[in-house]
């Protein structure tokens, strides 16, 4: 390809003030936090965005400030060709990191550790780079290429919103926020929020409540429930049997028994194994083994007993696919339909639930959430979500999307294609955006968890290829 060498050159020759940005961004602490006058998610955010624009400006490029939710660096002042969109905010530090500190990044056998440095500060300078070495070298663009600098990526990208307030999406968006080789599918999210209501009945045995999950989009790797007046033989026969059924382990603490009255209390701990919601069949659902166990005791008839029967008959163990629901589905772009019951808080008098539902681009509300909602209303739950998240779908035959592919074909001789997701990305809602690196397939960069790293090589080739696919998109 045209230009090639001299990109490489370039990359290569700025790879210690490359990563020297990189360290500066990542010393900063990012994470949302609470509003202050000018500074929308914090302080930590806004000194980050303020150094990043401070770099572009540096450079020679025109940046401009959206009130300290999101920042752009212009490569020229020609009609608008291709935006970049990366974040500078980060999720919370965390515990368990060895290699250093979170936020006092270190070069490590070719590894740069530190949080944000892959997710997204790396990605971020490495296209910042990118539009550098186009600008240097000369290379003629006629179009722009704008690099957007988000701040809210992580809590819900309330960023990006403010910002396609006031303007226009470009023809063609990327984000450097996931991996190669481009993911231009995206799944639509269906959140469903229900309750129910009962009279409350003291009759032995019975349940006292649950309590399970942390997030609605994470598969429940651990769940509570307490049961009173069920004896411990029929609590772990039933234990063992279910354990024996699907794999999930219980763990059992008795308290405050009096023989006479038989009104023993038992904690019940189930032990699964936590998945992403985007990928159920990955772990083990401890919530749903729990109700599973509990409509294998002999628990006294009552509205909550039928409730709790009626949870399972719609989100059955070991069904993550949607099937009790009726809405079992997938297409050959996007696959199949999957679906994760998160979390759920009983009482005596009631229960609240959350499920996270992952759906193809055959999905829509006719077809998923007015047959769940019907389903579930006729088997006694208040349905309470109105709407969903549509599937995002770009093209793969596009002029866009083929040239990012035969780019990162001939900068890493691996095979360009395609691929959908699960998860949600910082493009979910642009027409034409797509995800595009900048993490290598194969490689996992512990984004989010301890010890985060991205490859400095990975880094630099992700440089190059931005910065050929500048070249070949905005001439």
């Amino acid at each position: 390809m045209e230009y090639r060498d001299k990109i490489e050159q370039y990359i290569d020759s700025h790879r210690e003030e490359m990563l020297g940005d990189i360290i500066t961004l990542c010393r900063i602490n990012s994470e949302k936090m609470p509003y202050k006058e000018g500074m929308p998610y914090g302080e930590g955010v806004c000194t980050a965005l303020g150094m990043a624009l401070g770099m572009a400006e540096r450079y020679g490029f025109s940046v401009r400030n959206y009130d300290n939710y999101v920042g752009t660096a212009d490569l020229n002042d020609g009609e608008a060709g291709l935006d970049i969109l990366a974040h500078l905010d980060v999720v919370p530090a965390g515990e368990g990191w060895e290699v250093t500190s979170p936020f006092e990044p270190v070069e490590k056998d070719g590894k740069l550790y530190g949080r944000g440095t892959a997710d997204d500060k790396g990605p971020a300078v490495a296209a910042l780079y990118a539009m550098r070495a186009v600008k240097e070298l000369g290379i003629p663009v006629k179009k722009n290429v704008r690099l957007i600098l988000g701040t809210d990526e992580e809590c819900g990208s309330s960023d990006i919103t403010h910002y396609y307030a006031v303007e226009k999406e470009a023809p063609m968006t990327f984000s450097p926020d996931a991996e190669f080789p481009v993911i231009n599918t995206e799944k639509g999210m269906f959140r469903g929020h229900f309750t129910a209501e009962w009279e409350k009945s003291t009759a032995l045995p019975r349940l006292c409540s649950i309590h399970a999950g942390t997030k609605i989009n994470v598969l429940p790797g651990k769940a509570e429930a307490v049961f009173q007046g069920v004896t411990a033989d029929m609590l772990e026969k039933a234990a063992a049997e279910t354990e024996a059924a699907i794999g999930v382990h219980f763990e059992v603490e008795y308290s405050d028994y009096t023989p006479e009255k038989g009104d023993q209390m038992a904690k019940v701990t189930a032990v699964g194994e936590g998945a992403h919601a985007a990928h159920p069949e990955g772990g083990n659902n401890a919530l749903t083994a729990l109700i599973y166990l509990a409509n294998r005791l002999p628990l006294v008839p009552c509205g909550q007993t039928e409730a709790l029967k009626q949870l399972e008959s719609c989100f059955p163990h070991g069904d993550f696919r949607g099937e009790a629901l009726g809405i079992a589905m997938e297409d050959e772009i996007s696959g199949p339909l999957t679906l994760t019951f998160s979390m759920l808080e009983v009482t005596e008098t009631g229960l609240e639930g959350w499920f996270d539902s992952r759906c193809p681009i055959c999905s829509n509300e006719e077809n998923v959430l007015k047959p769940v909602k019907a389903l579930m209303e006729s088997r006694g739950f208040a349905f309470l979500t109105d709407s969903m998240t549509p599937p995002h779908h770009v093209p793969g035959d596009s002029h866009f999307v083929q040239t990012l592919l035969k780019v990162y074909e001939e900068y890493t001789g691996q095979k360009g294609e395609c691929q959908s997701t699960g998860g949600g990305t910082y493009v979910h809602d642009l027409e034409n955006g797509v995800a595009f690196g900048a993490a290598m397939p194969g490689t996992d960069n512990r984004m989010h968890g301890a010890d985060e790293f991205a490859v400095i090589d990975e880094l630099l080739t992700s440089a190059k290829i931005f910065a050929q696919v500048i070249a070949q998109l905005c001439r």
